[in-house]
């Protein structure tokens, strides 16, 4: 690593393309004072960020670090630290992050901190990263640091765990994550990464079908007798199926589902796990889709119906249970109209909708080496 005549070490967060691009961008904004005032003895740190899609064509480790280093001797920076939201792989593990201490780099997969508070997990990940990078160089001690921990980070992001390094790679430390609560980390950092509540806006036609189903619905007088006589169960039933017909219909009208050609079993684990946050990301996606239209029914109900003509065709008075249940009602076959307006959409805008560019990016990749 090289340090600046000033005494300021350089660092440079490399970060793919949108959210890890804007989590770094806050956290250069903190990081300097943080490094600064952890690292005492008057060190101070220049952090700057550089957004480019370092992960693009490729999920092998080995090649990320070879870019990592390419660009880290190119610009001549004292520390890099990568930062991608794809999930990677490391002799059977999930990747949380990998250093090298005597090249002075890191590379950080952001789906293994999980889908909670991720730009604090990020930050002090970075922070003990970048801390454990530059006391190397302050020591001026050689060899490769294997023993060497991460401390605060690895104990209050458990079930983080060191991973196991083969003799020709350059890392010198490695943490993973395995186990149940590992494997739902890197799922609900997944389903974070697609920004499932994108789902919506982005299908514009599915969208305008199931409102204009729902609108038409709420003013058809069969409807409401049926909504009076529909109990509960019966209710939650016609809810539970729309949305389950909705997320299979996206799925599979779009090409959703990874299917994998390589029978290992790292690789059936890997497909599983981008099937499971395919399913989550669209089913949170339909779920918030529901409760909208669920909202503007019971708006457009307020709005438009007519207690006296809904009593003498329901023979119940109009209330607010009735005006919830039948929003209820209607927001299932609102649901099923959307479902079918889906279909206008294209395979591109679909996945553009329910997935990140990496992640697009990552599917095309695999798609092209299918072929």
């Amino acid at each position: 690593m090289r340090k600046s005549s000033q005494g300021v070490t350089v660092v440079a967060l490399l970060a793919d393309p949108d959210a890890p691009t804007e989590i770094a961008r806050r956290m250069a904004q903190v990081l300097p004072a943080r490094l600064a005032r952890k690292s005492g003895q008057g060190r101070r740190f220049d952090v700057e960020v550089v957004s480019e899609p370092f992960t693009a064509g490729t999920e092998d480790l080995p090649t990320l670090t070879r870019r990592i280093m390419d660009r880290r001797r190119a610009e001549r920076w004292d520390i890099v630290v990568a930062l991608t939201d794809l999930p990677l792989h490391s002799h059977g593990h999930k990747l949380v992050v990998e250093l090298s201490h005597e090249h002075g780099w890191a590379l950080l997969s952001l789906p293994s901190l999980g889908g909670l508070r991720l730009r604090r997990r990020a930050l002090r990940a970075v922070e003990e990263t970048v801390l454990s990078l530059a006391s190397q160089q302050a020591t001026g001690t050689g060899g490769v640091p294997r023993h060497r921990s991460l401390g605060r980070f690895v104990s209050r992001l458990a079930p983080i765990h060191p991973g196991p390094i083969g003799e020709a790679e350059t890392a010198d430390l490695r943490y993973v994550v395995s186990g149940p609560r590992g494997y739902l980390r890197v799922l609900g950092g997944m389903v974070r990464a697609n920004q499932p509540w994108r789902l919506v806006p982005g299908l514009s036609k599915a969208l305008a079908a199931a409102l204009a189903t729902g609108a038409i619905a709420t003013v058809n007088s069969t409807l409401w007798s049926l909504s009076e006589a529909l109990s509960l169960p019966r209710l939650v039933i016609a809810m539970v199926g729309s949305v389950a017909l909705m997320i299979g219909w996206l799925i599979v009208d779009a090409h959703l589902w990874h299917r994998s050609t390589d029978p290992s079993p790292e690789e059936r684990k890997r497909t599983s796990l981008y099937n499971a946050s395919t399913i989550l990301t669209v089913g949170i996606g339909v779920i918030v889709c529901y409760a909208g239209l669920m909202v503007i029914n019971l708006v457009w109900a307020l709005f438009i119906l007519n207690d006296r003509l809904f009593a003498s065709v329901t023979r119940t008075p109009l209330h607010a249970t009735e005006y919830w249940t039948l929003s209820w009602f209607v927001a299932s076959i609102a649901t099923v109209g959307g479902a079918l307006g889906s279909g206008f959409e294209s395979d591109e805008a679909v996945r553009a909708a329910a997935f990140s560019r990496r992640e697009q990016d990552r599917r095309h990749m695999r798609e092209d080496d299918g072929d």
